[in-house]
């Protein structure tokens, strides 16, 4: 369900969940780190008699995460809430995530034969704690969530910044765009509101451009990079203070559809591309664009 190449899923899980944004955080860090860090982060993994104790936390912790089996036909406005802040995927679907896509530089061989090294492993593991006490911010207690993330945080503190965060040939727009998100009046929010209730109603055309978006990521080599600009974009939103609503009913399928659409704009076919880009040029102007 979560993987680098639908990111735009996993952002919009990310931008309905009170940890979204932290978890945003962790996830461009990982896509950053290089072998010299694995060391670093490999000897601040608690050993497993505190992290075992951490984990069945976890696991109890994500049985509480709202989800749709909750619904009830006599709580119309209980319902919508829960549409609302429901994720798509799960704590699984985000370990598997990190494991086989974050840190899919890290596995040697094929197959059932890959393997990762011990220090790779625990790097991973480390990245996984950090990740997963973001994402079940609401139902993991204060305490479990400091503990699953303090080897990360102290880790962090350690290693050099990392590499920039690499947008693309269009990293300028891209980027034009983010700061545009981030400095939203609450004027410019009612437009962008209004401007995906427009798309909602018209979504003809949408869902193969979003495809077509996501397909040439993969064929350029750009799914790392596409997937850091969703992060970047749950990021912008949550600090735009767009309403939860709002994301769930159609800003963030829009903004994401938009964002995906910059990262491969010389690749898109001039149709595909107006498709995606209209409804937030409409919203927000052209400027941005460059």
């Amino acid at each position: 369900m979560y993987s680098l190449v639908s990111a735009p899923v996993l952002g919009f899980d990310l931008t309905r969940l009170q940890g979204g944004s932290a978890a945003a955080d962790v996830l461009l860090r990982g896509l950053r780190l290089q072998r010299a860090d694995l060391p670093v982060l490999a000897e601040r993994l608690p050993d497993e008699g505190v992290r075992g104790p951490l984990w069945v936390e976890v696991e109890s912790a994500a049985r509480r995460m709202p989800n749709l089996k909750g619904m009830s036909k006599d709580d119309p406005a209980g319902n919508l809430a829960l549409v609302e802040r429901a994720p798509i995927g799960s704590v699984d679907a985000l370990l598997t995530c990190l494991r086989y896509d974050v840190m899919s530089w890290t596995w040697e061989g094929t197959g059932r034969e890959a393997r990762q090294t011990e220090e790779a492993a625990s790097a991973t593991a480390l990245l996984c704690d950090a990740a997963v006490g973001c994402y079940l911010r609401e139902v993991l207690d204060d305490d479990s969530r400091r503990r699953l993330g303090a080897g990360w945080v102290s880790a962090m503190k350690k290693l050099p910044a990392g590499a920039p965060i690499d947008l693309g040939p269009h990293h300028y727009t891209v980027s034009a765009l983010l700061d545009r998100l981030r400095t939203l009046r609450p004027e410019d929010r009612e437009r962008v509101s209004t401007a995906a209730d427009d798309a909602r109603r018209n979504t003809a055309g949408w869902s193969p451009a979003v495809h077509s978006a996501s397909w040439a990521a993969y064929l350029s080599d750009r799914v790392r990079t596409a997937a850091a600009a969703q992060m970047l974009l749950v990021q912008a939103v949550d600090t735009a203070g767009i309403p939860l609503a709002d994301r769930a009913g159609g800003v963030w399928n829009m903004l994401s559809g938009a964002v995906q659409a910059l990262v491969v704009r010389d690749l898109l076919d001039t149709a595909t591309a107006h498709r995606l880009l209209a409804p937030v040029v409409a919203a927000l102007g052209p400027a941005w664009l460059g």
